[in-house]
């Protein structure tokens, strides 16, 4: 048996051991030091963006974002349906209600015209919502040139959930600076990886200053340690910041990677009733993720595809469970771009091993044993 293909497992450039030393011989560990500010400073200077604030996780920077913008108990927001449990639960941290919007066929994100809908059940019901969580999902950009002169209509800020998306961009901007606040997530899948970690980014200092004092447990400014207000554990430690500026300057190198890898997909798989995530000719994905659904005429499931890797020792995924279908988030409203595309795509879709150190051997393998089970040989 051939060693585990994963799906998106880390990937390390080389570069990392020499910012983790420079920790090591600086001591500063933990928390916070020179690897954190200048990994701010370097996740903004790539992404065109004035302040970042490095944390524990994108989940925590969602959690903050919603924060800054007095999301609390009885409020609503509105959140893309189709994604990780990360981009909501922190709706409910503030005892709010999450509102989930459907996604759209050309490009798997939040579907105008389901955002559109929501807005109007909104205004008719008088439950507005404080904020909207756009999600750039498996690494592509949203439609933003649709969804955010909605959202500037009510008046509702977006934070901008580019957990899977750094390096991504829409219309030649990256991925992460669409939002008032933007969220990147660096946990051991993403494209580049701190282990663990996350980053808020904006062009509003006064955001982000707000944000930092919360994420460092709201200390005020005295001699003792002083408390007004709820703080969090939030900040990223200067050892994980290190293995971030270390990966960051691969980063172009293994979108490429993963680029590289969805076209062989594409191109062995072109005969096989699948077809890919669209990519659309406005933006340009990073491939963090390259993700396949049946065609119409197909009589699969995605168990039938992911089953039959596992036992070659193959990781695969089935696509996101859409959130309105979680056990915890069913009772809350969902509002669909016709026919619930988020469904139809967890029903017919499948995440293939995509990490950016993959072997053209490791794709046929996988190549393989899909076109047998297609093929029944």
């Amino acid at each position: 048996m051939h060693e585990r293909i994963y799906l998106s497992p880390p990937h390390m450039s080389g570069n990392e051991m020499k910012y983790i030393q420079e920790a090591f011989d600086s001591n500063w560990i933990a928390p916070l030091g020179t690897n954190v500010d200048k990994f701010e400073e370097e996740i903004c200077a790539y992404v065109g963006m004035d302040h970042g604030l490095a944390l524990s996780s994108g989940t925590a920077g969602i959690h903050l974002a919603l924060k800054y913008f007095d999301v609390g108990p009885g409020d609503y927001v509105f959140c893309s349906d189709l994604t990780f449990a990360g981009s909501c639960n922190p709706i409910l941290y503030q005892y709010a209600n999450p509102v989930f919007i459907d996604s759209e066929p050309e490009t798997w994100n939040m579907s105008p015209i389901a955002l559109e809908k929501a807005f109007e059940w909104a205004k008719k019901e008088n439950k507005m919502p404080k904020a909207v969580i756009i999600v750039d999902l498996y690494g592509q950009s949203a439609d933003y040139d649709s969804l955010l002169p909605i959202c500037e209509h009510y008046g509702v800020p977006v934070i901008e959930d580019a957990a899977e998306a750094l390096g991504a961009s829409y219309k030649g901007k990256k991925c992460g600076s669409f939002g008032h606040i933007g969220i990147f997530s660096f946990n051991g899948n993403k494209i580049i990886t701190t282990s663990g970690g996350g980053m808020i980014v904006s062009n509003d200092e006064e955001a982000i200053k707000k944000m930092r004092f919360w994420a460092t447990q709201s200390k005020e400014v005295s001699r003792h340690y002083e408390h007004k207000e709820v703080g969090y554990n939030y900040r990223m430690s200067n050892i994980c910041a290190g293995i971030g500026r270390g990966q960051l300057e691969a980063l172009d190198t293994f979108i490429q990677c993963r680029k590289n890898i969805n076209e062989l997909y594409r191109e062995s798989l072109s005969d096989l009733a699948l077809s890919f995530m669209p990519v659309k000719n406005n933006g340009s994905p990073n491939y963090w993720l390259s993700v396949v659904k049946f065609t119409s005429n197909a009589i699969l499931t995605p168990d039938d595809i992911i089953v039959p890797l596992e036992e070659e020792n193959i990781e695969s995924r089935p696509v996101w469970k859409p959130m309105h279908l979680q056990p915890l988030y069913k009772k809350y409203s969902f509002f669909s771009h016709g026919e619930s595309i988020s469904e139809l795509l967890f029903h017919t879709g499948i995440c293939l091993p995509s990490g950016s150190a993959m072997t053209t051997e490791e794709i046929q393998t996988v190549v393989k044993v899909i076109k047998r089970i297609f093929y029944g040989t």
